[in-house]
């Protein structure tokens, strides 16, 4: 089953709220579920200022929460399914702040380190019923957001993960707020940015496609869980984004996690439109 990781419920109210959304989830991704949050990772702190907080409306009230990464001072990369499809979301808005849960804003509504969004746009092809074959989306900011030293994400060439391994030693850096643990039991949630570092463990079968890159989840690597979607995925320790967080294949975010490519040409089209 693989479910989409970012849009979680934007308000972390009770778990037994979360787990009724997650089984939603479930019977609605029969195949893949989107994802969330950084697992067994480390407080990222200012490590990756370019990687913010995303909160999306529905009918003009925050609903969910998603992850991205700045390109440019106004232009956010994000997970396809958390831009959503055209009419999906009456508004959205990014926390800037690397601790949200303790910071100076008004979560999960417009405050002072907050920027509203102007508009947000998934890949052309991209459907909600199939988001992972084409989950990439980008949003607009109504106002800048300036990074000291200008430390923004990076796109990757085309073809340029091609050559990876699945190795222990081919490792990413995933960024990203959200669940920090999830089981049957309990649920670890905080509103802060977090990082871990998990190896590839499949690119370019026949589960992953071309598309798709399925990395570690464990205690040992860390990983990505519900609220981080959209996220980066840096190759290394790079400020290259070599894919989004996408997807997971089963509720408790074990084993592994789908990553949407960034290095194909009709990606990298699709972004850099918004970058001209």
């Amino acid at each position: 089953m693989v479910r989409p990781l970012g849009r979680i419920a934007a308000v972390a109210t009770s778990k037994r709220r979360l787990a009724v959304w997650l089984a939603i989830c479930a019977g609605i991704f029969a195949i893949v579920i989107p994802l969330g949050a950084i697992t067994d990772g480390e407080i990222d702190g200012s490590r990756h200022p370019a990687v913010v907080m995303l909160v999306m409306d529905v009918k003009g009230h925050p609903a969910f929460r998603c992850s991205g990464t700045l390109l440019s001072p106004t232009v956010l990369l994000t997970a396809g399914h958390c831009a959503g499809q055209p009419g999906e979301f009456s508004g959205m808005r990014v926390f800037t702040e690397s601790d949200v849960q303790n910071g100076n804003n008004n979560f999960p509504f417009a405050g002072p380190n907050t920027v509203e969004a102007v508009t947000w746009s998934a890949h052309p092809l991209f459907r909600d019923a199939t988001f992972f074959l084409h989950d990439v989306g980008i949003v607009i900011l109504r106002k800048p957001v300036k990074l000291n030293g200008g430390s923004y994400g990076a796109l990757p060439t085309e073809g340029e993960l091609d050559s990876l391994q699945p190795r222990a030693s081919t490792v990413f850096t995933s960024v990203g707020y959200g669940v920090q643990r999830i089981n049957p039991v309990f649920v670890t949630a905080a509103l802060v940015r977090m990082f871990a570092q998990p190896h590839l463990i499949q690119i370019d079968t026949g589960f992953t496609g071309d598309f798709s890159l399925l990395l570690s989840n464990n205690h040992a690597t860390g990983g990505t869980c519900f609220g981080d979607s959209g996220g980066p995925n840096f190759l290394g320790t790079s400020n290259v984004i070599a894919g989004v967080t996408s997807f997971a294949l089963n509720g408790t975010c074990g084993g592994t996690g789908g990553v949407f490519r960034l290095d194909k040409r009709d990606v990298l089209d699709f972004v850099n439109s918004y970058l001209q």
